[in-house]
């Protein structure tokens, strides 16, 4: 006689990025899902940047209201993301996951420098039992290790992770999953590279896959972004060949969906409500308004390049205007009003970069192609790239001469910038990855700072009286038709 078929069914989501409008709808079909299979044979899962900082539910609760809503929602195991791993300190997540989480967190690629071991407050991976089944999670994410490093953590390659984990938990699972914030390229790699994975479920890269690939006998799921999509598979395993015989996945669109969980609405509600108290703090008074401008000089633009350079101890302050998204008035500034004027979770950074290197991304901030150029990923959170703000240099323009030919001069205090010298600069780690201007993505000696943001850097300077006076006066000048000395 054949044994009966075993059936699971794994529900994931990933790169939910703190659209909590989704989670209603998401742990409504759920928990549809769960009533209409028995509960054991339902695993849920989420493949990481469930937290996003520019939300203010998340900002505001310091992402309390991220992990209890995932309570609510049901989830069974969750691998740490790089926005929660990078935009929170070890010490706060250590902190809030042990008090908030009643789900295990993975990092089968993560351990603490000073002790070699995985955090007391993840698991370096999982096994748990569904159906019958014996289930082996790995959780592995993208290695970011001279972020990480500054953290005190080691974020290990996950190829070889995973393989030392499959090693291991293979002989003792049925089935086994691997939970990926890698990005499909990787994912794809790693199931043509590395046997025994039965199923790949990614995120990082936001990818959408309608239904699974099956690559050298590995099947990769993922669910897109932004809890637009869940993602629903479902397996049969044949205990007498110890195989999975069966495999059928697809999405489940999200934004149309009718039914929502109540008790998850009215959680949210709860903390939109905590979060609104915690971000109406003042950081700052102003006696004036600060303008900004995406496509030239504006006050708020200068105030946040020279608080880089500040912060970065650096000779140069380089920092492009669609980081900031508005303007400020006089009164009263709250962490609120400051999240939503530079939401991102970007970080001062210094680096060595040659004059040359520094004069080309200067003519390239001149033209509408890269101040209309729209930015994807790398912490982003704006509409455009905009202008180039700067401090600790002005530069004479000639607006009527030719692309890359337009700047006349540049100079660093009295001295004309030399092409071939090395500066100290201080600008963002979001163009030591090549976004925005490709020159400076050459630095060298390159030293990020975290945990703080610019936003930080931002509030620090807005309290500072003659660093906003400073601000109002001109780095750039166009030598054809003068500039005003300040910038109103």
């Amino acid at each position: 006689m054949t044994s009966p078929l075993q059936r699971l069914v794994i529900l994931h989501t990933n790169d939910i990025h703190s659209h909590f409008e989704q989670m209603p709808k998401i742990s409504a079909y759920f928990d549809r899902v769960r009533r209409l299979w028995p509960p054991d044979q339902v695993l849920t899962l989420d493949i990481g940047d469930h937290m996003d900082r520019m939300f203010p539910e998340t900002e505001g609760t310091n992402a309390i209201a991220n992990l209890e809503i995932m309570n609510a929602t049901g989830y069974e195991a969750m691998v740490l993301g790089n926005n929660e791993g990078l935009t929170f300190t070890p010490d706060w997540l250590r902190s809030v996951v042990l008090e908030h989480a009643q789900f295990p967190i993975i990092g089968s690629n993560i351990t603490e420098i000073k002790t070699n071991e995985t955090p007391d407050w993840m698991l370096p991976s999982l096994t748990l039992e569904k159906s019958g089944l014996r289930i082996g999670l790995i959780g592995v994410t993208a290695a970011y290790q001279a972020y990480y490093e500054l953290l005190g953590w080691h974020v290990s390659d996950p190829m070889k992770a995973v393989s030392a984990h499959v090693s291991l938990l293979r002989p003792k699972v049925d089935i086994l999953i691997v939970m990926s914030h890698l990005g499909l390229r990787t994912d794809q790699r790693m199931a043509e590279e590395l046997d025994g994975i039965d199923l790949i479920l990614g995120g990082h890269t936001h990818h959408l896959l309608e239904e699974p690939l099956l690559i050298s006998g590995t099947y990769i799921g993922a669910a897109g972004k932004f809890g637009q999509y869940a993602g629903h598979i479902e397996l049969a395993y044949d205990p007498a060949q110890r195989r999975i015989v069966e495999l059928n996945g697809r999405v489940v669109p999200m934004t149309d969906a009718s039914e929502e969980d109540s008790s998850v609405i009215t959680l949210l509600e709860h903390y939109r409500i905590a979060s609104s108290a915690s971000l109406a703090v003042e950081v700052a008074q102003l006696r004036q308004p600060l303008r900004l401008d995406w496509y030239g000089e504006s006050p708020l633009g200068n105030l946040l390049a020279a608080g880089i350079r500040r912060w970065t101890s650096a000779e140069i302050g380089l920092v492009n205007s669609g980081q900031l998204l508005q303007g400020l008035k006089e009164g009263g500034l709250t962490r609120g009003r400051l999240l939503e004027i530079c939401p991102g979770p970007i970080n001062p950074c210094r680096m060595q970069l040659s004059g040359a290197d520094i004069r080309q991304a200067l003519e390239e901030s001149l033209l509408d192609e890269f101040m209309e150029k729209p930015i994807r990923g790398y912490g982003f959170r704006g509409e455009v790239l905009g202008v180039l703000c700067v401090d600790g240099i002005t530069v004479q323009v000639d607006a009527t001469r030719p692309p890359y030919e337009r700047i006349v001069a540049v100079y660093v205090g009295e001295e004309l910038l030399d092409p071939e010298r090395s500066y100290l600069v201080g600008t963002i780690d979001m163009f030591t990855f090549g976004s925005g201007y490709i020159s400076l993505s050459r630095g060298k000696q390159i030293v990020y700072m975290l945990p703080e943001f610019i936003r930080d850097v931002l509030a620090d300077q807005l309290q500072d009286e003659a660093a906003i006076a400073n601000s109002h006066h001109c780095r750039f000048s166009d030598v054809v038709r003068p500039s005003p000395k300040q910038v109103e």
